[in-house]
């Protein structure tokens, strides 16, 4: 193999175009092809020609194998540079003396699928089946990348190598160079007869489920990694991984500071004044909340332990709630005069200018920081 003459294969001159290159192989192919020469030698020969074509067809690869012609300085009339003095001396690609075959199994892609969840999925976890759609191991073959009852056979061009050699003249003297062979593309063996289920791939692309605990405290934009879940490999490799990105959708009534849940809960002005008990709706369930006499809009209320609990931890944050004083707008005559004997009795003091404040939910946000 390393003394063949990749033009005299062809029967090709060292100038010939790359469509002169074309017609010879074309023409050679059909000579040599074993099923319609199936004299002896003819499949060595047809290996030989194909080889030759993959060489002298691709300009880089052409490029090197004139490296080593006639001249001991190539066609080109000198080296390219370092880079070439090396590359003719020592091999392309790295594939020198010692060099391994390809492995056909690789390490399958990680995947990424995102979730949405209910802000009472982040308080208390939840557990979720997830459909993924992705690279799964072919059970026809198994991961083989062969049609059952077959199996890869070793290359008969680089001998199960993945490399292949040959030997050009230098001012050195002759030096065997070494590069990945064109016809197994590396792989030392080559599947003459391919699974028709996946191609010869070893994977086919299908959806299955994940099963998947998602803890408690999880924000939108974290990623929970699952080692293993991801897409399985070509040729039956290891999967990859799979990352569970979380979205938490926007909550009606709570939304969420760290650890602790946020409301605004409106009072009446009476309840305000005097005082009351009332029962709110928490993500837990009903809880009774006492609002004191003479409350203010903009006080927090906290209701300790209602809130999230946090994703490394077990204590849970609180459920602090804003108020909103509601002032009425329509009076009829006889509330309007208890609201006036109200005034007159407390003696209400008249309007006056204080230093600005902000609005309501711009106090209730500062407070609720404070608090």
């Amino acid at each position: 193999m390393a003394d063949q003459d990749h033009y005299e294969v062809l029967g090709v001159s060292r100038d010939a175009s790359p469509d002169e290159i074309k017609k010879a192989y074309r023409r050679l192919a059909r000579e040599l092809h074993p099923d319609v020469n199936p004299g002896p030698g003819a499949e060595e020969k047809f290996k030989l020609v194909t080889h030759a074509y993959d060489v002298l067809s691709d300009p880089e690869q052409r490029r090197r194998y004139d490296m080593g012609g006639d001249s001991p300085f190539g066609q080109a009339g000198g080296f390219g540079g370092f880079g070439d003095i090396f590359e003719t001396f020592f091999g392309a690609a790295g594939g020198g003396r010692g060099a391994r075959p390809r492995s056909r199994r690789e390490r399958g892609q990680d995947a990424l699928v995102r979730v949405t969840l209910e802000l009472g999925d982040v308080v208390f976890g939840t557990h979720r089946e997830i459909e993924v759609d992705t690279a799964v191991l072919c059970e026809t073959c198994d991961g083989s990348c062969c049609q059952p009852g077959t199996s890869p056979v070793t290359c008969e061009i680089c001998h199960g190598t993945g490399h292949v050699q040959r030997t050009v003249r230098s001012l050195l003297g002759n030096v065997v160079t070494s590069a990945p062979c064109t016809v197994c593309q590396g792989y030392g063996t080559t599947i003459p007869y391919p699974c028709a289920t996946c191609q010869g791939q070893g994977r086919v692309r299908a959806r299955r489920t994940v099963a998947v605990d998602i803890p408690a405290g999880v924000e939108t934009g974290l990623r929970l990694q699952l080692p293993g879940s991801g897409e399985v490999g070509p040729a039956g490799g290891p999967n990859g991984d799979l990352y569970i990105e979380v979205n938490v959708a926007v909550h009606e009534v709570f939304s969420r500071e760290g650890d602790d849940l946020l409301a605004t809960l409106d009072v009446s002005m009476p309840d305000a004044i005097l005082g009351t008990t009332t029962t709110i709706e928490s993500l837990d369930g009903p809880v009774d909340l006492e609002i004191r006499p003479g409350v203010q809009s903009g006080d927090v209320l906290t209701i300790k332990g209602r809130g999230i609990t946090p994703l490394r931890g077990s204590q849970r944050g609180d459920l602090r709630v804003g108020v909103h004083v509601v002032t009425p707008t329509r009076l009829d005559a006889k509330e309007r005069a208890l609201i006036e004997d109200f005034k007159q009795k407390t003696k209400a003091p008249a309007p006056k200018l204080a230093e600005f404040q902000q609005g309501l939910f711009a106090r209730l946000r500062d407070r609720f920081r404070n608090s």
